[in-house]
């Protein structure tokens, strides 16, 4: 599988920037791929338990119990994934289903293409739509208050 395209590494440099910069002196932390995030759901008979290990392009962490030397283990409050044409029913509809399913607060989908975002908040134990992005303007963070990214600063470099 060939790597990111230089437009995936942009937006994902741009996005991780912006975000480091603002948890400067706060408990939350940012990663980005390739780092390990090991995530346990339910089975099909309910009480079975199954570890399923992602690296998403961006994740933010406010819980540092769930930080060890291999990653995350456990949700992340917030996920970014960036798609490229081989991840999109990768990205949209499984680890969508996944991050739903494990209690990720909030999930990004940066459609590079396009140039458009598209965020959800986990509201109930599903996933809401909370906005798309598709013109300049400020992108609010829902798991990180205070924070909004500015849509020409993510798409930046194009």
């Amino acid at each position: 599988m060939a790597g990111p395209s230089r437009l995936h590494q942009d937006y994902s440099g741009n996005i991780f920037g912006e975000v480091r910069q603002h948890l400067k002196g706060q408990p939350c932390r940012v990663y980005h791929a390739p780092f390990d995030v090991r995530l346990t759901t339910g089975g099909a008979n309910g009480d079975a338990q199954i570890q399923t290990v992602v690296q998403p392009d961006i994740c933010v962490v406010c819980d540092p119990a769930k930080l060890d030397d291999r990653g995350c283990l456990g949700a992340p409050d917030w996920i970014v994934e960036i798609l490229s044409p081989g991840t999109v029913g990768r990205d949209t509809k499984i680890k969508f289903d996944l991050y739903e399913e494990s209690g990720v607060a909030e999930y990004w989908i940066v459609f590079s293409g396009e140039k458009m975002m598209a965020a959800f908040l986990l509201d109930g134990g599903q996933y809401r739509l909370a906005g798309e992005y598709y013109t300049p303007g400020p992108i609010p963070v829902g798991t990180l208050p205070g924070l909004a990214l500015e849509w020409s600063e993510v798409f930046a470099g194009t």
